[in-house]
Order: structure tokens, then C-alpha cells, then sequence
């Protein structure tokens, strides 16, 4: 989600750094992008695409699987969005990202929540005090500020709506495996 008056340097910028990374062997040093976990995984993503492409998305780059092994897919990049793509509505567990423009800073919020998912959030900017204003008003379980979405075995880490229930990781993530119990004795 990008504000429109940069989207276009946007757009320009994220297709030139995709199409320079370079995909293969994930033991390689010079490996970019390495294969997805398996064949279904990348059929999976590949009908997201494609699905999303006959309903009017735009293909920026990539949007198929990769030649030289089908175990990889192109690293991808999709603009002109709706929201009844699946590109949309469903968590791409892949190399392909969606970029939808905003007018308004309430607009932005409401595409970010327009979704049954809520893992992660991440917003860029120089301006903290508006993103912490955001981040608050993000139906998600963890929103980073100038940071990818990742996990860190010291905080507790987990989706909200049909991202997962409870958290992992930091002494919250140890109560979700433990079967609280009490015994009254009178």
C-alpha cells in the first residue's frame, strides 16, 4: 500500500531490484532467491497469479515459474489490484507482491484491515510519530516500523484473525503450551 504521488517511482524501482535478483542453488552465496518448499506450494502461488491476472491485475514482472527448475517461482509484482482477487484476499506464500496505491492515511489503514489475515505489518516511513498513530489502528498481531515482518525468540510473536490464534516465542509464546490447571481444596 503506496502513496499515490510516489507509486509510480514506486513500481519502477521494485521492478528493476526484482529483476536483478538472482535465483538458485540456496547453498550458493550468490543465491537471491532460492526454491519454494514444494511443488504444490508453487502451484499454488502460480494459480493466485494467474487467476488475479484474468481479473484485470497487471503484471509488472515475473508471474511464472521459473524455467530452469520448477521448484522456483519469479520473483513477482502485481499492481491494479481489487479486492476480489485472490492476490487480495489470500496470503501469498511466495516471491509476489501486490502494490495498490492511497490517497489518505485512513484509506491505507482501511486496505490494510480489508483482509481475514492479520500476521504481520510493516510500514516505511521517516515520520515515527504517524506510524505509531498507524501501527494502532493495524489489525495485526506484530507491525514493524521501518522493519520487515520477522520473529525474535525474546517477544512474543503471532497472527490475529485466520493468521493463527495465541502467540509463540518470549514467556507468552511458553503459556500457549501449557495446560493451566487449578485445584481447590476447602
Amino acid at each position: 500500500i503506496i502513496e499515490r504521488p510516489i507509486f509510480d517511482s514506486f513500481v519502477a524501482q521494485q521492478k528493476t531490484a526484482l529483476e536483478a535478483l538472482k535465483p538458485g542453488d540456496p547453498l550458493s552465496e550468490s543465491t537471491q532467491i532460492g526454491p519454494m518448499a514444494r511443488a504444490d506450494l508453487v502451484a499454488q502461488i502460480d494459480e493466485q497469479v494467474k487467476k488475479s491476472l484474468k481479473m484485470g491485475a497487471k503484471l509488472i514482472t515475473g508471474g511464472e515459474v521459473w524455467k530452469e527448475n520448477p521448484a522456483f517461482y519469479l520473483p513477482t509484482l502485481l499492481t491494479e489490484i481489487t479486492s476480489e482477487m485472490l492476490v487480495y484476499q489470500e496470503e501469498t506464500f511466495g516471491p509476489v507482491a501486490v502494490v495498490i496505491p492511497y490517497d489518505t492515511v485512513d484509506e491505507a489503514i482501511q486496505l490494510a484491515n480489508d483482509t481475514a489475515y492479520g500476521l504481520g505489518a510493516s510500514i516505511w516511513t521517516k515520520d515515527i510519530d504517524k506510524a505509531k498513530k498507524v501501527a494502532s489502528q493495524l489489525e495485526a498481531g506484530a507491525v514493524f516500523i521501518n522493519s520487515i515482518t520477522k520473529s525474535d525468540p525474546r517477544l512474543p510473536f503471532g497472527g490475529t484473525k485466520k493468521s493463527g490464534y495465541g502467540r509463540e516465542l518470549a514467556k507468552y509464546g511458553m503459556h500457549e503450551f501449557m495446560n493451566i490447571k487449578t485445584n481447590w481444596i476447602q
